[in-house]
């Protein structure tokens, strides 16, 4: 089962009930839009004991249509990369 915003802002209101649910979801809206920006910047994300996302660039290739065996450019992109926290590894494989 995927977390998708709605069900995180449903614990999160669970979790802090004094917070406004509207607060919650500008808190939310701000930390995503945040880490958007910094990742189109080009920098990392460092989320201590989650995860450092950053970017990668894939260079331009030739690519071939699978259906028609067709050649295509493929133009330069970026990419997200992550790597999880040393913490988060252990808590995900049950060591203590």
């Amino acid at each position: 089962m995927a977390v998708v915003k709605s069900k995180l802002l449903k614990q999160l209101s669970q979790n802090y009930p004094n917070f406004l649910k509207k607060d919650l979801d500008k808190f939310t809206d701000i930390i995503l839009k945040e880490i958007k920006r910094t990742l189109k910047r080009g920098e990392r994300v460092e989320l201590r004991g989650f995860g450092i996302f950053s970017t990668n660039k894939q260079k331009a290739r030739i690519s071939r249509n699978p259906k028609t065996g067709e050649k295509v450019n493929t133009p330069e992109k970026k990419t997200i990369h992550f790597k999880m926290a040393k913490e988060l590894f252990k808590k995900l494989n049950n060591h203590e």
